[in-house]
């Protein structure tokens, strides 16, 4: 971000350790889905918020509630993902139109559930706070970080309990300061956390050969980049829900090539 060889390129310049071999069997459309909302999720969860690794699944403690507010987005989708491979249960995931999306990524066996935010704050709070069932919350993702969903979170989250946020450069009122708070930038993955992106990536790419790690659903949009003001129009009006956007950049019209 923000370099040469970045984004609306016909050709991007990567960093071998932010790379990773695609199985046969995923389309480059899906795989446009993965590298900067899954690394997102995997450095949220593992890093700021210090969870178990997937390939050291939980077994300390069976019961790590964890709170994926908005779970029907990408990150949230692939946080989701990554904390039932680590074994943390109960997941409680605030959606909205996504939530039947969602509720195929949880476990209710394990006390997995989703609360729909489209209800209200109060309702939202009162639906954390009944699907803990008394347990207490210490971790919280939250991948929306604005209209109102960390001030609801902090209203169950325990006064020593961590949250990691997505939104870099945004003054978080109303989190209390003896919380953790973190923020969660993929950036990261380019210096300070960047043998644990060489890591995970290859991690993500076995996950993806072995089926129990897959990308989020895909949406090509018409036109190449003559379609991006449609498609952030459509963000900003909650008409997207449970998907990925996607741009050929050779279908914008005059452009030659088949990258994405």
């Amino acid at each position: 971000m923000r370099t040469s060889g970045g984004s609306f390129a016909e050709y991007a310049v990567g960093w071998q350790h932010t790379t990773f071999h695609l199985p046969k069997k995923l389309s480059f459309e899906d795989a446009a889905t993965l590298p900067l909302a899954a690394m997102t999720a995997a450095l949220g969860l593992h890093i700021r918020l210090g969870l178990d690794a997937p390939w050291v699944p939980n077994s300390k403690n069976s019961e790590t509630p964890l709170v994926v507010y908005g779970g029907a987005s990408a990150v949230g989708a692939y946080a989701i993902k990554l904390a039932q491979k680590a074994n943390i249960h109960p997941i409680i995931a605030v959606a909205g139109r996504g939530i039947p999306f969602v509720e195929k990524l949880l476990d209710p066996s394990k006390g997995d559930s989703v609360v729909d935010y489209r209800k209200g704050d109060d309702a939202v709070v009162s639906g954390i706070k009944d699907a803990l069932k008394g347990k207490k919350l210490y971790y919280a993702f939250d991948a929306v970080s604005e209209h109102n969903s960390y001030t609801n979170i902090v209203q169950v989250l325990e006064k020593d309990g961590h949250i990691t946020l997505v939104l870099p450069g945004k003054k978080y009122e109303g989190i209390p300061e003896t919380v953790h708070k973190t923020v969660t930038t993929v950036g990261e993955a380019h210096s300070g956390d960047k043998d644990f992106a060489y890591i995970f990536f290859r991690y993500i790419a076995r996950g993806l050969e072995e089926g129990w790690f897959t990308p989020h659903p895909a949406e090509v949009v018409k036109g190449g980049l003559e379609g991006v003001e449609k498609a952030l129009t459509d963000l900003r009006e909650g008409n997207a829900s449970a998907v990925k956007y996607v741009f050929r950049i050779a279908d914008t019209p005059g452009v030659k090539g088949s990258q994405l």
